[in-house]
C-alpha cells in the first residue's frame, strides 16, 4: 500500500508537471507571435473603437477573389497585371468604410422604408446576383419565373405553386437575408446621398468663384527663374533649416507609425552555363522532332518543355523566323527558330492545305418528334424559309437565316461546328440537313454561302522558358549572404552596398504598405515583397538588417534585403533625407530670392528695363486673372499680383521658382452674367469632399493586416 500511495504520489506531482510545461509552452508561442490567450488575435483592424475580425476580413479577400477572377475573363488584357498584393489594403479599405458608415446610419437612426425595399427587391431592373441564383434554384424545380415579383411569389405561397414548405424553406431564408442586405445597403447609400449634399456651397463661395472669374487685370511681368544655385554662394545652415521646419512642420505628419527602410533588390537573370545549356537543350528537342516517331522523350519533357499543336491562317502567323520557316518548310522538317536568353522555339512542320475559314447557314428550330421530319421534307421541296410561319405553327418553327458560323479565328480552329457537321453540310449540295436530333426537336441547316479558301497550315511547336538553374541561384544567394555577414547594421549596408555592386532605394513603409512600391508614387510592387513589409512593422528595429527573402517568381527571381534606418509615429523628421534635401533647396531659394530683390530693387522704372537688366523677355498678360492658367506658376506670387491696384510702379517679388517683376496697367471686370447654377457646379468641382475622411473624422484606425499576411 504504501508503495501505491508513493506511485499515486508521484503521479499528481506529474500531471502538475505536464500542466505547467503545457501552460509555458501555451503562453511562450502566443509571446513568440506577438499575441495572448487574451489579446485581439483575430482582429485585423481597429477603427476607433470598432474591431474588423479576421473572418470577416478573409470572407472580403474571397469575394474580390471572385470579383477579379470574373474581371480577369471578361477582359484579360486589362487585369492580366493586376498585383494581387494589393487586394488585403483594398479589402480592408472596403471593410473600414463599411464599419464606418454602418456606425454613422446607425447614430442618425436611418431605416429603410418599405416601400424602397419593395421597389428594390422586387422592380429593380438589374437584379442582384443573389437573386438570380434563386430564379436558378426555380427553374431546377420546373417553377418558370420571369421577374422578382414572381419570384417572390412562389416562395412565400408555395401551395399556390404546387411546391411544398420544405422545398422553398431555404430559399426563404435566401430571400429574407437579402432583404437585409439591402435594407442596410439602401440606408448606407441614402446617408451618404445626405452627407454629400451637406456640402453646399453658400452665396460667398459662390460670388467668390465668380469673382475670380471676371476680375480681370492688365498685367506686364517679368519672370528670372531661380535655376541652379550654387551651395557656396548660398550655403544653408542647421539652424536656418531648423526654423525652416519647424514654420511647416504640420506639411511633415504622418497619420500611421512609419519605418524608413533602405531596400535592396538583386534581380538573378540566367548564367552563361544556363544559356550554354538551354542551347544545347534546343538542339536535343529538334533532333527528337526529327526522328520518325517525331515524339520527346521524358527526360526531355521533365525539363520543363512546353509542346503545342498549332493549326493556323496564313494571315495569322507570328511574324518573323517562325513564320518563313512554317510558310516555307516541306513537311515534317524542323528548325530552331528561336534561341536567346528568353529561351528557344522549336517548330516541326505538318500538313498545309487550303480551307474556308467561315461559312453562313440558315438554321431553322422545330419542336417536337416528328415535325422536324415534315418540316426537312418541306424544306427540300422547295418551301421557303420565309413561308414556314404560313405552313406550321410559329411557337413549334423558328428560322435563323445567314449566320455566319466563323471556323477558324486567329487563334486557329474555333469548336463551333464539329468537322463531321462541316462535311455534311458541304455533301448535302445545298439541301437542308438535320444538323442536331433531340426527342424535343431538331436543328435543321442549309449550306448558304462559303467564305474563300485560305492557306492553313498545322504543325507542331516546342517552347522552353529560360530560367536562372538553382546554381544560379544559390551563387547568388551566398554573395549576399557574405555581404550580410560582415554588414549586419544598417549603417554598414548602407554604406557598402553600393560598393560590392548592390543598388539601394530608400521608402517609407506603414502599416497600410500594400508591398514595397517598385517607384514611388504608383501601385507597382516588387513581387512577393509583402513579407518585407511584414518583417519591417513587426520585428524590424531602428538599425536592424533583415534575412534575406526570396521572390517565388520563376520567370524572374529575386533575392530581397530590407535594414530599418529610423521609425516615427507623428511627423517625419529633418534628418529625413527628402525632409532635408526640400527644405535645403527652399531655404536656398529664400536666400536666393532676397539677395536678387535687393540686386534689382529700385534700379528699373519700367519692365522692359527691368527684364533687360535680368536677361529675359518681358511678357504682357492682358487678360490676367487668378486661376491656374493666369502665367504665373507660384499662386503667392499669383495671389498678390491679382489683389495688386493699379499703377505704373515696378513690384518686385520672391517666389518659391524665381523673381517677380510685374506692373498692373489696369483692372477691369469683364462683362459676364452671374448665374447660380453655373457657381454651385464649379465649387463641387473643385471642392469634392473626403467621404472616407468626414465619416472617419478623429477616429484612429489601427491596421494589423500586414501581421496576416506573407507568413515569416
Amino acid at each position: 500500500m504504501a508503495t501505491l500511495e508513493k506511485i499515486r504520489s508521484k503521479s499528481v506531482f506529474l500531471l502538475v508537471v505536464i500542466f505547467v510545461a503545457l501552460l509555458a509552452f501555451i503562453l511562450g508561442d502566443a509571446i513568440t507571435n506577438g499575441r495572448n490567450l487574451f489579446g485581439n488575435h483575430t482582429t485585423v483592424a481597429k477603427v476607433g473603437g470598432d474591431k474588423i475580425d479576421y473572418l470577416d476580413y478573409q470572407r472580403k479577400r474571397e469575394e474580390l477573389s471572385r470579383q477579379l477572377e470574373e474581371a480577369r475573363r471578361q477582359n484579360p488584357a486589362q487585369y492580366a497585371n493586376f498585383d494581387v498584393q494589393l487586394m488585403p489594403q483594398i479589402a480592408l479599405n472596403q471593410l473600414i468604410t463599411e464599419k464606418l458608415l454602418s456606425e454613422a446610419v446607425k447614430n442618425m437612426g436611418i431605416t429603410t422604408s418599405p416601400e424602397m425595399l419593395r421597389r428594390y427587391m422586387l422592380e429593380n431592373p438589374q437584379p442582384s446576383a443573389e437573386q438570380m441564383a434563386i430564379v436558378r434554384q426555380l427553374q431546377a424545380l420546373n417553377v418558370n419565373v420571369t421577374s422578382m415579383a414572381q419570384a417572390h411569389d412562389v416562395i412565400f405561397n408555395p401551395k399556390r405553386n404546387n411546391l411544398t414548405q420544405a422545398q422553398v424553406e431555404p430559399l426563404q431564408r435566401a430571400w429574407l437575408a437579402l432583404e437585409n442586405e439591402a435594407s442596410a445597403r439602401l440606408a448606407e447609400q441614402t446617408y451618404a446621398m445626405l452627407l454629400s449634399g451637406a456640402m453646399q456651397p453658400n452665396e460667398l463661395d459662390k460670388k467668390a468663384l465668380y469673382n475670380d472669374f471676371i476680375e480681370l487685370s492688365q498685367v506686364q511681368l517679368a519672370f528670372r527663374p531661380y535655376g541652379q544655385l550654387d551651395e557656396k554662394e548660398y550655403p544653408v545652415s542647421d539652424a536656418e533649416l531648423k526654423a525652416a521646419y519647424d514654420a511647416d512642420k504640420s506639411r511633415y505628419k504622418v497619420e500611421e507609425p512609419t519605418k524608413e527602410i533602405s531596400f535592396l533588390s538583386v534581380n538573378i537573370a540566367p548564367s552563361e552555363a544556363d544559356r550554354a545549356a538551354a542551347s544545347k537543350l534546343a538542339a536535343a528537342t529538334a533532333s527528337a522532332l526529327r526522328d520518325s516517331a517525331g515524339t520527346l522523350t521524358r527526360d526531355l519533357r521533365k525539363e520543363g518543355i512546353a509542346v503545342e499543336k498549332r493549326t493556323l491562317r496564313g494571315s495569322d502567323l507570328p511574324g518573323g523566323a517562325l513564320r518563313t520557316f512554317v510558310t516555307s518548310a516541306p513537311r515534317d522538317s524542323v528548325s530552331v527558330v528561336s534561341d536567346n536568353m528568353r529561351g528557344f522555339t522549336v517548330v516541326k512542320m505538318g500538313r498545309k492545305y487550303t480551307e474556308v475559314d467561315s461559312v453562313q447557314l440558315n438554321l431553322v428550330q422545330v419542336a417536337g418528334a416528328t415535325l422536324p421530319d415534315k418540316v426537312l421534307a418541306r424544306l427540300n421541296s422547295g418551301l421557303a424559309v420565309d413561308s414556314l410561319a404560313s405552313v406550321f405553327k410559329t411557337d413549334s418553327v423558328m428560322a435563323q437565316t445567314e449566320q455566319w458560323i466563323t471556323l477558324y479565328d486567329n487563334k486557329g480552329k474555333t469548336e463551333q461546328l464539329p468537322q463531321s457537321q462541316i462535311d455534311s453540310l458541304k455533301n448535302a449540295g445545298g439541301r437542308y440537313i438535320k444538323l442536331m436530333s433531340t426527342p424535343e426537336g431538331a436543328l435543321l441547316a442549309q449550306l448558304a454561302k462559303q467564305s474563300p479558301a485560305k492557306e492553313i497550315y498545322e504543325y507542331q511547336v516546342v517552347e522552353y522558358a529560360l530560367h536562372p538553374s538553382a546554381k544560379t541561384i544559390n551563387d547568388a544567394t551566398e554573395k549576399l549572404e557574405k555581404f550580410l555577414a560582415s554588414n549586419n547594421t544598417a549603417a554598414k549596408f548602407r554604406e557598402n552596398a553600393g560598393k560590392e555592386g548592390y543598388n539601394l532605394q530608400t521608402f517609407a513603409l506603414t502599416q497600410s504598405s500594400d508591398a514595397v512600391p517598385r517607384m514611388a508614387g504608383y501601385n507597382m510592387y516588387y513581387p512577393d515583397s509583402r513579407q518585407v513589409v511584414r518583417w519591417v512593422m513587426i520585428d524590424g528595429k531602428p538599425g536592424e538588417v533583415s534575412k534575406i527573402y526570396e521572390s517565388k517568381e520563376a520567370a524572374s527571381p529575386a533575392l530581397y534585403v530590407a535594414a530599418v534606418n529610423s521609425e516615427y509615429s507623428d511627423y517625419v523628421p529633418l534628418s529625413n533625407a527628402d525632409v532635408k534635401r526640400a527644405l535645403t533647396e527652399q531655404v536656398r531659394r529664400s536666400k536666393a530670392g532676397d539677395a536678387e530683390i535687393k540686386k534689382y530693387q529700385g534700379k528699373a522704372s519700367d519692365i522692359a528695363t527691368l527684364a533687360s537688366a535680368m536677361g529675359v523677355e518681358p511678357r504682357d498678360l492682358p487678360q490676367f486673372r487668378f486661376s491656374a492658367r493666369s502665367g504665373v506658376n507660384d499662386q503667392k506670387v499669383m495671389g498678390q499680383i491679382a489683389g495688386s491696384k493699379s499703377g505704373k510702379k515696378v513690384i518686385l517679388v520672391k517666389g518659391d521658382d524665381g523673381i517677380y517683376g510685374y506692373v498692373v496697367n489696369g483692372n477691369t471686370k469683364e462683362d459676364f452674367k452671374y448665374d447660380d447654377a453655373t457657381y454651385q457646379r464649379q465649387y463641387q468641382q473643385l471642392f469634392q469632399p473626403n467621404m472616407e475622411q468626414m465619416l472617419r473624422g478623429s477616429k484612429k484606425v489601427e491596421n494589423n493586416a500586414y501581421k496576416f499576411e506573407a507568413g515569416e
